[in-house]
């Protein structure tokens, strides 16, 4: 077997569910696997998990200094340990990273890091083959919870390539001081877009914002009636095997006091996008122009698939079709953090569902070691 062009030499080693991720979705799903009597160990009949960053914390542990714990939008937690007592004005990604830790320690879940998983194929005896940088390994199920965050979706303007200022991503980040004095133009019409915004603007020189869409936002609490009706949109579409949408995205922004001033003092006073970008900054379709030292991509993230590539598992309409967790082309793996349950108490319920899916496949098929 060859792994990135290297002969491997080692046999695979077989386990019977391997969980690629230990964010939100990897974490649940791991719990719940102890939760049915498996056991994270090395071999057939236990179960690994992988995680390709060099902390617990998932995505959480990237997200830039200023996104303090108070200011998070939609933190569950996760199942079985709740986030109790945690100091508001600390950064998020210490916050949360520290919870993940005690989390992963208090269940004993063993998780192995930082191992990257390169690509899953079809394996012997019915067992999928996963090679990662720690080597192979042969599970019978694969809980797949890469999430979306080293995926960051840069669109493509005309121009891109010729504007002299800064580009970066809501993924590089890295705080509102280094827009000191600055012209920034932000993109997108999320959460981290309205964030950046009203951090950078008190010290940057100018600010303009651009988004696709009108922005919506809602008023009071974000109600279970609400919620089900945004999942069930996402839902549908993984369900016809299209590119998921957040869920976030179908949701609206949750409206305060923040955003509101923002709304007042011209902050968040939102433009249509841009026709194209010139060395010097944003041209609009009627001529308005707006100079730039920096345009910021709050443009969101895809999911991180890539490593399903050879098992072929994309439909044509470009996405992986899941029926709850489940891919339809292949039962053995289950995505866990993709379309409906990318949002945290998704994730919680994803990694329920997957589990009991996959001990109902394993029950029916035959032990291979």
């Amino acid at each position: 077997m060859k792994q990135n062009g290297t002969p491997h030499t080692e046999a695979p080693r077989p386990v019977d569910v391997l969980v690629a991720g230990a964010g939100q979705a990897g974490l649940s799903a791991a719990y719940h696997l102890r939760r049915s009597g498996m056991e994270p160990v090395d071999g057939p009949g236990g179960f690994v998990v992988l995680d390709h960053a060099p902390r617990p914390g998932g995505a959480w542990q990237f997200r830039w200094p200023t996104l303090t714990y108070g200011r998070v939008h939609g933190m569950h937690a996760l199942p079985g340990m709740e986030l109790t007592g945690a100091d508001e004005a600390r950064p998020s990604s210490e916050v949360i990273g520290a919870y993940f830790r005690e989390y992963e320690e208090r269940f004993g879940l063993r998780v192995r890091r930082p191992v990257d998983v390169r690509a899953v194929r079809e394996g012997e005896e019915g067992r999928l083959l996963v090679e990662t940088s720690d080597g192979v390994w042969a599970p019978r199920a694969l809980i797949s919870a890469t999430g979306t965050w080293d995926r960051p979706f840069w669109p493509r303007y005309p121009g891109q390539k010729e504007f002299r200022g800064r580009q970066l991503h809501t993924a590089g980040y890295p705080g509102p001081e280094a827009f000191a004095g600055q012209r920034v133009l932000v993109v997108g019409g999320g959460t981290s877009a309205v964030q950046h915004l009203l951090e950078i603007a008190p010290v940057a020189a100018a600010t303009a914002w651009a988004t696709r869409r009108p922005p919506e936002f809602h008023e009071g609490p974000f109600d279970e009636d609400q919620g089900r009706q945004a999942v069930a949109r996402v839902d549908e579409r993984v369900r016809q095997g299209l590119p998921p949408r957040s869920v976030v995205s179908v949701t609206g922004l949750p409206m305060n006091e923040a955003i509101r001033r923002g709304m007042a003092d011209g902050t968040l006073a939102r433009r249509p996008m841009f026709e194209r970008l010139t060395p010097e900054g944003a041209v609009w379709a009627d001529g308005t122009v707006f100079e730039a030292d920096v345009v910021l991509w709050a443009t969101g993230f895809r999911a991180a698939v890539d490593h399903l590539a050879p098992l072929r598992l994309r439909e044509p309409g470009g996405g992986i079709q899941v029926e709850g967790t489940r891919v339809v082309r292949d039962p053995r793996v289950h995505l866990v953090g993709y379309g409906p349950s990318a949002s945290t108490i998704g994730a919680n319920r994803a990694g329920r569902a997957a589990v009991r899916e996959i001990r109902a496949l394993l029950a029916r098929e035959p032990v291979t070691v």
